[in-house]
């Protein structure tokens, strides 16, 4: 397999590229590097450093490589940010995945798999229910609106030229490699400020002081996993949440983290972000079946601060 994967400098894409060097394909990573890291893309795999919303330079790659799959990862990712700029992410989850799309089928690659979000896309999840992909979408965020745009794009691709793809709707992935800088996943950051002994916010679910948010929360490796199962085409369905099914507040995640981290800092009760949901919870079943068990929580944040402390005691 020639595999060319947009983002692959990134925190999943990165991942997504170990496993399928270990698998022995060919791998090709495209990143424009704002959030990726040069030192993540693995050395043998051929490297492109363009953005994907540069159709001409995207056309290059895809004729230089040849792959014969796509693995796109590469979006604007922050639902705060989406807030603050929707035309910006409107830009880059929507027009340059149409480029990615269209490569795909000028090139005629055989399969795509496409990074989209379960954790923002299925709106507000009432309390006791789990979110399946038969859940209807309410997407509430510009972020959620834009990967749920593509979804609908793939199926007019699907239709109109054949193009075949598995959408993966992620829920909250954390570990080793996720940047802990600015807008990015709350479980980076508080390892990177726990770490260095500093407090943390726990944005409210509704009212400032209560638990926070409740969220799914995914380890990359099942998530990377996930991946490399639906570009071999173990994973027969069109669209699968990748999730654990699994509930935890803001403040929970603090308390395991402190735990694992043997350190204890002020949690400072914070306002509720815009674009926020207050309960996100997917129904991880199908994914269990296809396989197998999954990283519970307390392993996959044990690996995870083990990494940022290994980082942190190399800087």
């Amino acid at each position: 397999m020639r595999l060319l994967i947009t983002g692959g400098a990134g925190f999943i894409g990165s991942h997504i590229a170990d496993k399928a060097i270990v698998k022995g394909w060919d791998v090709a990573v495209l990143d424009n590097l704002v959030s990726g890291r040069r030192e993540n893309i693995p050395s043998s795999a051929k490297f492109f450093e363009c953005d994907i919303r540069d159709n001409s330079a995207i056309e290059q790659a895809f004729a230089s490589f040849k792959p014969t799959a796509v693995s796109h990862q590469a979006a604007q990712a922050s639902v705060a940010v989406s807030v603050r700029e929707p035309q910006m992410d409107a830009e880059v989850n929507i027009i340059g995945s149409l480029n990615i799309l269209t490569a795909c089928v000028a090139h005629n690659v055989d399969s795509l798999v496409f990074a989209s979000t379960g954790g923002a896309i299925y709106g507000e999840v009432p309390p006791g229910v789990r979110a399946g992909v038969d859940f209807s979408p309410v997407p509430i965020s510009p972020y959620a609106c834009s990967k749920f745009s593509v979804e609908k794009y793939l199926e007019c691709f699907r239709i109109a030229h054949g193009l075949k793809y598995t959408i993966l709707r992620y829920a909250n992935v954390y570990g080793p490699r996720q940047d802990p800088h600015g807008e990015a996943g709350v479980v980076a950051i508080f390892c990177n400020r726990i770490l260095a002994a500093e407090s943390i916010l726990i944005n409210a679910k509704r009212d400032i002081g209560d638990a926070g948010c409740i969220r799914d929360y995914v380890f990359i490796e099942d998530v990377a996993g996930a991946n490399i199962a639906a570009l071999q085409g173990s994973i027969p369905d069109p669209i699968l949440n990748v999730g654990t099914g699994q509930e935890t507040t803001t403040r929970q995640l603090a308390e395991i983290l402190q735990r694992e981290t043997g350190k204890t800092v002020e949690m400072k009760p914070h306002d509720k972000r815009a674009g926020d949901i207050e309960r996100s919870l997917l129904d991880a079943d199908r994914l269990i079946k296809l396989q197998g068990s999954l990283v519970n929580i307390d392993d996959g944040l044990k690996q995870t601060v083990r990494w940022f402390r290994q980082r942190l005691n190399a800087s």
